[in-house]
Order: C-alpha cells, then sequence, then structure tokens
C-alpha cells in the first residue's frame, strides 16, 4: 500500500515538471483535460473530483462538461465532434463511464467519436487496434492497464519471459493488459468466469492480474508463492460494523493471499492512484505531442523539390504540372489550428487574426525585405526571388521559411510585366488563382463610399423614425457648432446643415461623387489602411479618420462624421486577414493586400509562426528608393517590427539600361541587351551603388541578389557582384531560381542566414517631429539624389492647411515614377541637379501618412507584344 502510495506520488512530481517545462517553452500554453459525464451518478462524480484535483496539482487546466439525463446519443457524439475535439485548448478527452442516461447509447461509439489523438483513456478502437499489433509508441494505452505495467516495473520486477495470468476480459483493463504484457514478452493466459479449473492456472502465474468483477474469487492457496499479485477488482460485501453496512474488497482475497505473494496491491487504494496518475500522464504525452506540432518554427513540414526542364515551358503550364497539397495540410504543417483557418476551397485560405493572441508571448523570427534597383517597365523579378529565397530556405536549408507577397492588380498580372506572384519555378500555385483582380471589397468600398454616403444618407437620415443617436452623430453636430443630442429638436436649416455636414460643394471629390478617378483616390487609401492596420480595431479606427470631403470653414469631413466608419469595417474586416497558399516548392506564403508592402498582420502573423529561427521574406513594389523607403519609413513605423536584413536584386538588363541603353518597352528586347557588353554595363553599375546607399540607408547589412537571365554572360554576371562588392554590402550572389528553383537560390539563402546574424542597429530616415518640408526634402536629396524640391502654389496651400490640422507629423509618401530616380522615367543612371516638382499634397489622414505627388513626365506609350506569363523567356 505505502509503496504504490510513493509511486503515484513520484509520478505526480514528475509529471509537475514535464507541465512546469512546456510552459517555459511555450508562453502562454497550458495542458488541458476535459471530462465528459452524462447524468449524475454519485460514483461518476466522485471519480472525475478525483481527476480534476489531480489534474490541477500537476498544473493542468482540467474542464469537467455534464450533459443532463436526457442527452441522446447523436447529442453527446456531437458534443465530441462539434468543437470538443477541435480545441486546440484540450489535449486530452475523457468519457466519464458508465452514461447514466435515460436513452439507450452505445458507448463504444461515444468513445469512437473521440479523436484518437486526444483519448487519453485509450478506448477508442484506432488506440486499441494500435495496442494489439504492438504500436506502443503510436498509441494511448488504457489508464488501468498502464499504471499496472509501472507498478510491476517499478517494484523491480522483470517481466520478460514470466508467466501471466490475466483473469477478465473487459476493454477496460483485461484485453488490453493481455496484450501490454505479451508485448513486453512475457507468455501471457488470459482467463475468465468459463475458464474450466481456473485456481491451476493461477497456481503457475509468474504475474496474476484479476479484474472479473467478483468479490474475493481469488483464494490464497491458489496463488504461487513470490507471485506478483495486482487486484483490479472493486465488489461492495456486507459488514455491520461498518457506518453504511457494507466494505469494499477486490477480487483476491487479501489476508491469505498477501501470505503467499511478494508483492500485492491492497483494495482500497492500490490500483486506483495508478490509474488517476497514469490519466494524467496520457494528457500531458498528449500535449507534449502537441506542442510538438503546433510550437512555432518546428515545422514537420513536406517540401517538394522541382525538375527544371529545357525549354522551360510557360509559367501556368509549370503551375499545373505541379499540384499543391491541400490548403488544410499546409496550415497544420506551418502551426496552425483548425478553428485559425478558414479554407476558400482547396488551394487557398484566410488566417484569422486570432492567431496572434495566442502567440503573442513568442518571438518572432528573422525578418529579410527584398527591393530592387530602378527596373525597366518589365520588372526585374522582386517576386520571383522573394520566393525562390524562401524556398531555397525551407526546402533546401530546412529552415521554417514564409514568404509574403502583395496581391497583384491587373497592370501587373496582364500587363508587360510577369504575375507580380513570381515565376518559372518559383512562383506561387495555382496561378489562376492568384493572378486575380483587386479584391472586390475594395472596390464595393469605394463604390459605396462615394454613392451610398453622399446620395442615400441624405434621403433617410432625418425621416421621422430615427429614434438613437450615435456618439458620432453628436460629434458632427458639434463641429457644426449645433449643442444637441435630440434629432427631433433640430431645426429645418440645422438638419439642413447635418445631412451636408456643411460640405463645399465646390470640392473636387463631391463634384466628382461618381469619378473614377476619385474613387481610385479612396481606393487607393483603404488599400493602405488595410495594410498599415494592425488589429480590426486599429482598422475602424483608421476608416473612421478617412476623410472624404472639406466643409465651407475648411474642416475635414470623415467617414466617421458621416456614420458610416462601422459599416466600413464590417466590409473590410474579411480583407484584414492574409491569403494562405504555397509555392511551386511547398513553402508556405502569405499573399495580401499591399501598399508597396505586403500588409503588416501577414508579416506580424508569419514572424511568429517561424519562431525566433525561421526567416520571413516580404517584398516590397519598385525599387529601394520607393518602395523600400515608403516600407521603412511608413510601414515599418505602424507595424514596429524592424528587418534583420535586405535583398537588393539587381538585373543585368536593367544597369545596361542606366549605363545608356536604349528604351526597353517590350519584347523583343533591344540587341544591346542579349549581346556581352561590359562597358555598358559599367556605366550602369552607378545605379547601383546609389541603389545600395540607398538599401544601407537605415543601418541593415545589404545582400545583392543578381537575378540572373539566360542572356547575361559570366563575365557579365561577376562583373556586378565585383562592383557591388566594393560598395560595402554583406555578399552579392547569384540567383537562378527562375528556371532552378529554391536550389537556384541557395548560395542567396546561405549569405542571408550569415547577415541575419548580424545585430546592427536599425533606424529611420527622418525623425517625425522634423517640419514637413524637411522630411520631404530629406526623402527627396538622399533617396532620389534630388537638389531641391519645388511646391506649386496649390501644394503649398494644401500643406499649410494640413499642418494647421495638425497632420505635420504624418511620414511622407512621395508619389513619382518608380522608372527613374527622378520624376522624369526617361532619365536613367543617377540624375543630378535636378528638382523635384510637387503638384498636389493629400491628406491619408486613415493611413497616417501624406501623400506627395510629384510631377512625372509621361512616356509614349508603345504596345506590349507578349510577356513570360505568356510562355516566352523574357531573355530569348
Amino acid at each position: 500500500d505505502k509503496s504504490a502510495g510513493i509511486r503515484q506520488g513520484q509520478v505526480r512530481e514528475q509529471l509537475k515538471k514535464e507541465v512546469a517545462e512546456m510552459k517555459s517553452q511555450l508562453p502562454g500554453f497550458r495542458p488541458g483535460l476535459v471530462v465528459l459525464q452524462v447524468g449524475d451518478r454519485e460514483d461518476s462524480n466522485l471519480y472525475i473530483s478525483m481527476k480534476l484535483k489531480a489534474a490541477a496539482q500537476i498544473g493542468l487546466n482540467a474542464k469537467h462538461i455534464r450533459l443532463p439525463k436526457t442527452a441522446t446519443e447523436d447529442e453527446v457524439c456531437k458534443m465530441w465532434t462539434g468543437s470538443v475535439n477541435e480545441n486546440p485548448e484540450a489535449h486530452g478527452l475523457i468519457v466519464q463511464l458508465p452514461l447514466d442516461s435515460v436513452h439507450p447509447i452505445d458507448t463504444e461509439k461515444v468513445t469512437n467519436a473521440v479523436t484518437p489523438e486526444k483519448d487519453v483513456d485509450g478506448l477508442s478502437s484506432v488506440n486499441a487496434g494500435r495496442l494489439a499489433r504492438g504500436d506502443l509508441q503510436d498509441c494511448f494505452i488504457p489508464c488501468t492497464p498502464n499504471g499496472l505495467a509501472l507498478l510491476i516495473l517499478r517494484a523491480g520486477v522483470s517481466v520478460a519471459g514470466r508467466n501471466a495470468v490475466v483473469i477478465g476480459r473487459s476493454k477496460i483493463v483485461g484485453a488490453p493488459m493481455h496484450d501490454l504484457l505479451l508485448w513486453n514478452h512475457a507468455t501471457v493466459t488470459c482467463c475468465h468466469s468459463k475458464t474450466p479449473d481456473l485456481a491451476a492456472h493461477v497456481g503457475g502465474a509468474d504475474i496474476l492480474v484479476v479484474g472479473a468483477g467478483k468479490a474475493e474469487m481469488v483464494k490464497g492457496d491458489w496463488i504461487k508463492e513470490g507471485a506478483v499479485v495486482i487486484d483490479c477488482g472493486i465488489n461492495y460485501i456486507p459488514d455491520s460494523s461498518r457506518p453504511g453496512g457494507k466494505r469494499v474488497v477486490g477480487d483476491v482475497h487479501y489476508p491469505s493471499a498477501k501470505e503467499r505473494a511478494k508483492y500485492i496491491t491492497p483494495v482500497p487504494g492500490g490500483v486506483g492512484p495508478m490509474t488517476v496518475a497514469m490519466l494524467m500522464e496520457n494528457t500531458v504525452k498528449s500535449a507534449q505531442r502537441f506542442l510538438q506540432n503546433y510550437r512555432p518554427g518546428n515545422w514537420s513540414i513536406s517540401y517538394k523539390r522541382v525538375k527544371s526542364q529545357k525549354p522551360q515551358p510557360s509559367d501556368a503550364q509549370i503551375s499545373h504540372s505541379c499540384p499543391g497539397k491541400p490548403i488544410g495540410q499546409l496550415a497544420k504543417e506551418v502551426g496552425l489550428f483548425p478553428k485559425e483557418v478558414e479554407p476558400y476551397g482547396a488551394s487557398r485560405a484566410k488566417v484569422r487574426l486570432d492567431v496572434l493572441n495566442r502567440l503573442n508571448k513568442q518571438p518572432d523570427g528573422k525578418y529579410v525585405v527584398v527591393t530592387g534597383i530602378t527596373p525597366t517597365p518589365l520588372g526585374e523579378g522582386h517576386s520571383t526571388v522573394v520566393l525562390g529565397l524562401a524556398q531555397a530556405l525551407g526546402a533546401h536549408l530546412n529552415v521554417s521559411a514564409f514568404a509574403c507577397v502583395g496581391q497583384p492588380s491587373p497592370p501587373s498580372s496582364f500587363g508587360s510585366r510577369g504575375g507580380a506572384v513570381g515565376g518559372g519555378y518559383s512562383q506561387i500555385i495555382p496561378i489562376e488563382e492568384v493572378c486575380c483582380s483587386k479584391p472586390l471589397g475594395l472596390s464595393i468600398t469605394g463604390t459605396y463610399t462615394f454613392v451610398h454616403l453622399f446620395i442615400k444618407f441624405q434621403r433617410i437620415c432625418f425621416q421621422s423614425y430615427v429614434k438613437k443617436v450615435t456618439e458620432g452623430f453628436v460629434t458632427s453636430l458639434q463641429k457644426l457648432d449645433i449643442v444637441k443630442s435630440d434629432p427631433s429638436t433640430l431645426t429645418q436649416e440645422e438638419i439642413r446643415r447635418f445631412v451636408q455636414l456643411d460640405i463645399n460643394l465646390k470640392t473636387k471629390m463631391v463634384l466628382n461623387v461618381c469619378g473614377l478617378q476619385d474613387r481610385a483616390f479612396l481606393e487607393n487609401e483603404i488599400m493602405a489602411v488595410l495594410s498599415l492596420s494592425t488589429s480590426p480595431r486599429d482598422l475602424q479606427h483608421r476608416l473612421a479618420k478617412m476623410v472624404v470631403a472639406a466643409s465651407q470653414s475648411g474642416e475635414l469631413v470623415t467617414t466617421e462624421d458621416l456614420g458610416v466608419s462601422a459599416v466600413l469595417a464590417l466590409l473590410l474586416n474579411n480583407a484584414l486577414k492574409p491569403c494562405l497558399m504555397q509555392t511551386l516548392e511547398g513553402t508556405p506564403a502569405f499573399v495580401h493586400i499591399a501598399h508597396d508592402s505586403p500588409s503588416v498582420m501577414a508579416d506580424k502573423i508569419a514572424l511568429k509562426l517561424v519562431g525566433s529561427q525561421g526567416f520571413v521574406v516580404s517584398d516590397t513594389a519598385h525599387g529601394a528608393d520607393v518602395g523600400m523607403e515608403r516600407f521603412f519609413n511608413i510601414t515599418c513605423r505602424s507595424s514596429g517590427l524592424q528587418p534583420d536584413v535586405v535583398v537588393l536584386v539587381v538585373t543585368v538588363r536593367a544597369l545596361k539600361m542606366h549605363g545608356g541603353g536604349p528604351r526597353v518597352t517590350g519584347f523583343p528586347l533591344p540587341l544591346q541587351y542579349l549581346q556581352e557588353n561590359l562597358e555598358l554595363l559599367l556605366k550602369g553599375c552607378s545605379h547601383l551603388k546609389k541603389q545600395v546607399d540607398n538599401a544601407m540607408s537605415n543601418g541593415l547589412p545589404v545582400v545583392v541578389a543578381v537575378n540572373v537571365f539566360s542572356s547575361d554572360t559570366e563575365a557579365e554576371l561577376e562583373l556586378v557582384c565585383n562592383q557591388a562588392r566594393q560598395t560595402g554590402v554583406f555578399d552579392a550572389v547569384k540567383c537562378t531560381n527562375w528556371s532552378h528553383g529554391g536550389a537556384g537560390a541557395l548560395a542567396l539563402a546561405q549569405s542571408v542566414q550569415k547577415a541575419a546574424e548580424m545585430r546592427r542597429p536599425f533606424h529611420f530616415l527622418y525623425d517625425l517631429q522634423m517640419p514637413v518640408i524637411d522630411k520631404i526634402k530629406k526623402v527627396a536629396q538622399s533617396m532620389y539624389g534630388a537638389k531641391d524640391v519645388e511646391f506649386s502654389p496649390k501644394a503649398k496651400e494644401k500643406l499649410e492647411l494640413y499642418i494647421k490640422q495638425g497632420f505635420g507629423s504624418f511620414p511622407v509618401c512621395i508619389a513619382k515614377t518608380h522608372l527613374s530616380l527622378s520624376n522624369d522615367p526617361e532619365l536613367k543612371g543617377v540624375p543630378v541637379d535636378f528638382t523635384l516638382p510637387i503638384t498636389d499634397v493629400n491628406a491619408n489622414v486613415g493611413a497616417n501618412f501624406l501623400c506627395l505627388l510629384a510631377d512625372m513626365v509621361k512616356l509614349p506609350t508603345s504596345p506590349v507584344k507578349t510577356n513570360r506569363i505568356l510562355n516566352i523567356n523574357v531573355t530569348v
């Protein structure tokens, strides 16, 4: 009796340590146990209280679910299959038997409704089958046999080669005990009530396990001298000396048996405590397996190695020839819970933002931002390098890696450039599901804002049935110096002023209320708001601040003034969730709404999922002077995230263009780009050096990735790498991931890994408290190389107005051409002595930045002859 109590205590202390260790590994994680009871039996209540108490002692989070006696079989099964099986906070699930219901219930059906991975009682057919075939490491062993085996082991008794007799064949004790002893190399005989000459069988047993349910059936003189006797019986016999008139005895006559047995378990107090201890051990084991699968960065992910073909097929052909894994499988592989994933078909899924709450205390992974030099109109392969780098880190270096790319819009998908989500053997698949139009929600929201807000709002706002007022209603009245909160007390003049919010009808946005230009402007800000929002609440707060018009006195009218910001947030809440897809090699990728870079939410979730040793590779649109500058000084300020490494994408053809080559308008390329020309290339490297300076302006290590095209010669590639290294970058490497997948970006991945180990201080280009004009000049002079900035009268007037309205501390976003460091797309290389003309200023109050429009010189348009997405290698 004492030894069993000591061993049960030892198990409890060991489990307590293991639970504490799991909690330290994953802050906020707590193993959970759920006990389901039907009815209100006294004995069941007693057993459940013992289990709950034991769970609390070792640090488990235990929950007791009690269904009424009227519960049907279907209701009990649905309780498991509905929410409990998929609950990530429940790691052990128990059905308390017997089921005390007024309806007939098939116990086996109920126990089989419990998912085998959480069936810590080991009663499901799956676990019983695994035990029967000897898969002891891949199943949960029923708690009583498991406890008995531990008692035998810790008593120092060797099971192998011993004769064991098991009396009873129940699914809870007898049958699993037989299998457990058998697979521990004992010679096992299973007896039961129909077995003839039971005493003779018992007399030959070195180990005797009794669970027949008959009081004191086994007599002491049956037992072999020195045997190990384990009594699992619980029986009540009359005893007038006891308060209740009865006492508990086992299946073995204890007084006589203890004289012959070397070890024997008493009843009560022998097997029971060990059964509860094993139940806790199985729950802890289940939690450990769960933690192993869902610990951030500790992925068990399957990758696919691609086999490149020559000649290389089109992007669409490659995509169709390489079907991806089911999106549910990918989500599980990267540590997402089923309830955190909303599938959209077989290849896409929205990821719920709740995952950030779960992983809030987890450290972020390494953050890599990919930018580039000023591109040709054909693009230089940012997204292709992003995906190739992620594939190399994941599939080839076995590092948890996530790619984050912006969702493409029609011009980038079907214009002269590639698909904006990679290409060749480094692309998102399936291609037809990602190369789609801008999210429909943006167009709906833009139309809703301009049509509904200004027209329908005026018709219904003050009809007689309006009884309630909102906080926005009162605020809007106060802006008009109307101190009232009851609509019925407003005069006709006050109603007129309120409905129009004293809007200046000469405001361009109002005059062109249904105009495409203004709706597009609003949609751009909505996209920026979605991209920069850090939570649903932040989204609603930003949408509420969006300016849609101006009043007669010059005050800005917002969506909150119109009382529709909550409706806009409702329309856009689903768009805030990033879309999970995969690369050709099975690397996870978020494709999400972009404002020059993927959304803050996509990057934040990915950084938590990859774990502290993993990598998130995030794309920025355009060159380092435009996309990267906005990413650092606007996006990073909003997200609070700080990148670790900058990858600068370079191509030989773009550098030749910056060296004085002819303007690229489409295919076929001019001859200078298809033949080796080191002199032209060397001249173009001046632009490379300028963009390297831009990339290094925030203090981070820079790795130059030379995206190789088939027309590039080895001498040209070496020249670019050497020129890049002379600028002080961490490394410069060649990338062939378009034609070789992740293997073609392996050298880049290794350099990025090493660069990420260099902890350099990150800093912004300018302080937010600087005067706005100084911030604008800082960007123009530092990033573009401009001599000065010139403001039009209109821009000056609007800038002064925004400063008075308190927006002077916003970061600045300069909208200029991405095809030149200047505002003139024709000026290649490193333009000097130019003045940047600012013609207009808009306050993106919801997105929290000032948008300055630089006067852009328009290029003559040229028809696009073909592109890579249509099965043409751009370099051939």
